[in-house]
């Protein structure tokens, strides 16, 4: 069904995608956006760039997503030649590979636009939000690829109550990165100085930079909310397969996880070297939340669609 050559390729890809996620993540903490200048692909007019520490950070970037770029390709590819016989029945590893291609295509170009002609933060937050889709293809990809190694699983039935759930959350968990890459691209995290409380208030005034972390962080506890409320939908129904339970049971832990690794964040943001290790932790947890609350969307609308 899948054969472990290429199952590896595919991790290779998904790896390749968290560390270009990554790497964008440390090139915006870092302010080294700029460190090639204007040029794009070269640096600074040179396929190799004298050595300075922004210039080699946003170099490195560049080189990751090349690299990364030819590995999707690849993925693409091979997942193409080897499925496209049978669509109806594996439309799955068509799509997670055509999607991720797709996004990373979207991704690259929005890079560029980036250096060449500088952008509002808005527009540079959404070029996060395009690389976690992204990432979130492959590891999509990876995921089908352990469940039906060894031959695809038998069908069950889901009730339709769950899909409108997960999707509803993963919109608004969309929405929560968004704001926390808008945050980001603004300099604005330390807006709110302590956790839980933000400046020492409940409700500080949102007119200066703490509004956005607040509101961030308002967004974030309704999020938890109602990934629990999803958990817990889907444990009360008590289903055939227990996929779904595991899954979402994953995000939750993954969120709570993701909440102290905001507080961590607040705690850190005075000492610089530490601060830039507590934000890559913050980035990589939400991916993986990301990535596995798709798959509860993804399953529950496919499975509801065979009843």
């Amino acid at each position: 069904m899948v054969t472990r050559r290429l199952r590896a390729f595919a991790i290779a890809s998904s790896i390749g995608m968290l560390l270009v996620l990554l790497a964008g993540a440390l090139v915006t903490k870092t302010e080294s956006g700029r460190g090639c200048g204007d040029d794009w692909p070269l640096c600074n007019g040179k396929f190799i760039p004298a050595y300075t520490m922004e210039s080699m950070i946003e170099y490195s970037h560049r080189v990751v997503s090349a690299v990364e770029g030819f590995l999707v390709l690849g993925v693409a590819i091979a997942v193409f030649l080897k499925y496209r016989t049978n669509r109806d029945v594996f439309r799955e590893p068509l799509y997670y590979a055509g999607f991720a291609l797709l996004f990373t295509i979207i991704q690259a170009l929005m890079g560029a636009a980036a250096v060449m002609w500088p952008q509002s933060p808005p527009i540079l937050a959404i070029h996060f939000g395009i690389s976690i889709i992204a990432f979130a293809a492959t590891f999509l990809l990876v995921i089908w690829m352990y469940r039906t190694r060894n031959g695809l699983p038998k069908a069950y039935r889901v009730p339709g109550s769950i899909m409108p759930r997960a999707l509803a959350t993963s919109l608004f968990c969309y929405v929560v990165i968004y704001l926390g890459a808008y945050i980001r691209h603004t300099d604005t995290a330390g807006g709110c100085q302590g956790w839980p409380l933000c400046n020492g208030q409940v409700v500080p005034d949102l007119t200066g930079t703490a509004g956005p972390v607040f509101i961030h962080r308002v967004a974030a506890v309704i999020l938890t909310i109602m990934i629990a409320e999803l958990y817990f939908h889907i444990l009360k129904l008590k289903l055939e397969n227990n996929h779904l339970q595991k899954t979402s049971g994953w995000v939750l832990g993954l969120v709570l996880l993701q909440i102290w690794s905001g507080a961590f964040l607040t705690w850190t943001i005075g000492n610089e070297n530490i601060y830039i290790f507590s934000n890559l932790l913050h980035n990589l947890i939400i991916v993986f939340l990301f990535g596995y609350l798709l798959d509860v969307l993804i399953t529950s609308w496919r499975l509801k669609k065979r009843q």
